[in-house]
């Protein structure tokens, strides 16, 4: 059974808002990101001092369905799953939800890999067996 981790929360600002005063469409790829690094911080690795050994992970596709709207002043939960891990490849399932009512806002996904400070594919296995057996015990079914 993989092990959980805590929801990341963050309440929405004034101007993550559009004029018709809901959280615009663009915003949620940051919520993930937040909610991303959040998650790997207190799991797998500090994202940061991956990056100082020269290696990123930039995102290879994201996806995002929106449920309903948030507004400003709401606070949302944002839940974060690791979906696989394979040698070059991970991904994030979200889920996003208002924390006053529980009303589902928006579900999204993003796949990610690994790359040297020359940009070339690394696998993780290689690399940081640590760190991949790790993210291991993390990966769930995607919801």
């Amino acid at each position: 059974m993989a092990k959980t981790v805590e929801p990341y929360i963050r309440g929405v600002h004034y101007y993550e808002t559009d004029r018709m005063g809901i959280v615009h469409h663009s915003n949620y790829i940051r919520y993930f990101e937040e909610a991303r690094l959040d998650y790997l911080s207190h799991t797998c690795f500090d994202y940061s001092a991956l990056e100082a050994e020269g290696y990123i992970s930039p995102v290879l596709s994201t996806s995002c369905k929106y449920k309903s709207m948030a507004h400003f002043g709401d606070t949302l939960i944002i839940e974060t799953s690791l979906t696989g891990v394979g040698n070059v490849k991970y991904g994030f399932f979200y889920r996003v939800t208002k924390k006053e009512s529980g009303e589902l806002v928006a579900t999204g996904e993003t796949e990610h890999c690994f790359l040297d400070k020359e940009g070339k594919i690394v696998s993780l296995k290689r690399i940081h067996p640590d760190i991949f057996e790790k993210m291991q015990e993390y990966v769930i079914e995607r919801p």
